[in-house]
């Protein structure tokens, strides 16, 4: 998992690359469920980069990205989105899973 030291190294991986945005909050109890699971899910799809998105950190980010649940994703390719998983639902493994294989 790829964790962002600034908005300039975000927005890198927005334009470049086949990209997960794991929009997360250390609060948030939800995101601590699948986060244990977020290394099985990132070696079951190597063709993509996983990056962690501090909503707190990043809320301008979030917010033009109308992330407003978490945990959340969102797949862009070289600087177009793929799909979204974005609600305010706690998701399993196999939820994740299958929105990846069905991009």
């Amino acid at each position: 998992m790829i964790i962002p030291k600034n908005l300039e190294e975000l927005a890198g991986y927005v334009e470049q690359g086949k990209n997960v945005f794991f929009f997360t909050a250390d609060w948030c109890g939800d995101c601590r469920f699948i986060k244990p699971a977020m290394p099985e899910i990132e070696a079951d799809f190597p063709e993509y980069q996983f990056i962690e998105v501090d909503r707190d950190e990043y809320i301008d980010v979030a917010s033009e990205w109308n992330i407003f649940g978490i945990p959340s994703f969102v797949v862009i390719q070289d600087g177009k989105e793929l799909g979204r998983l974005v609600n305010k639902e706690r998701k399993t493994k196999e939820e994740i899973e299958t929105f990846l294989r069905s991009l």
